[in-house]
Order: structure tokens, then C-alpha cells, then sequence
């Protein structure tokens, strides 16, 4: 599986952003996905996951109630809609892929990583 992130950019606090990771290959359908973020000087950290059919998902509880994780297995695609945004969701951005059954939380549980997408939120 590769993947292609993109949607990142500079946006006020209490706005908002969507981010897209765009995957290449035939088992799309069958891998969990994630998004993680990694601000500087800090280690990576999930934000987000989804199972294989987008009926289960998870989020750290600094997102819970203002991002929303969603994919389209039929576009290889998934989204992560960011609302009410705070500088410190400052990072870059990253959608990972696990051919686990069950959404981790751990960066290592990820087996594929796309390239990563800047979001910057002003004060």
C-alpha cells in the first residue's frame, strides 16, 4: 500500500481543514487506517484510526467531538475533517496503514506511512 496525504495549510484557531490520504494497491479494503501528527520536538502521536469497513473508529482524546476520521474504500481514500482547531494541533500530519484487524494506537502497529502533510493553526 502507498500512501499520498494531502489537504494540509495555515489556518486560524477555530477553523477548520480536511485532510485526504489517497492509497495505492489492491488491499485497501482490508488494512486499518490511521493518522498520527508530530509536532516539533515531540514524538509521533496518533490523532486517529478506522477499521477496514469504517464502522469503528477511534481517536485521541485531544481530537474527541472536534475531528472526524472517515474512509471510502471505493476511492482507496480517507479523511480526516478537522474542526475547531487550537495551535496546538500544530504538526505535521501523517496517514498510516496497518494490516492488523483491530485499530492500535501505536505508531509501530503501522506497517505503511504516507509522506506527511503541514498543518499550521495561528492564535
Amino acid at each position: 500500500v502507498q500512501l499520498q496525504a494531502s489537504g494540509g495549510g495555515l489556518v486560524q484557531a477555530g477553523g477548520s481543514l480536511r485532510l485526504s490520504c489517497a492509497a495505492s494497491g489492491r488491499t485497501f479494503s482490508n488494512v486499518v487506517m490511521g493518522w498520527f501528527r508530530q509536532a516539533p520536538g515531540k514524538e509521533r502521536e496518533f490523532v486517529a484510526g478506522v477499521n477496514w469497513d469504517g464502522g469503528r473508529t477511534y481517536y485521541a482524546d485531544s481530537v474527541k467531538g472536534r475531528f472526524t476520521i472517515s474512509r471510502d474504500n471505493a476511492k482507496n481514500t480517507v479523511l480526516l475533517q478537522m474542526n475547531s482547531l487550537k495551535p496546538e494541533d500544530t504538526a505535521v500530519y501523517y496517514c498510516a496503514a496497518s494490516r492488523s484487524s483491530l485499530v492500535a494506537t501505536t505508531s509501530r502497529a503501522y506497517n505503511y506511512w504516507g509522506q506527511g502533510t503541514q498543518v499550521t493553526v495561528s492564535s
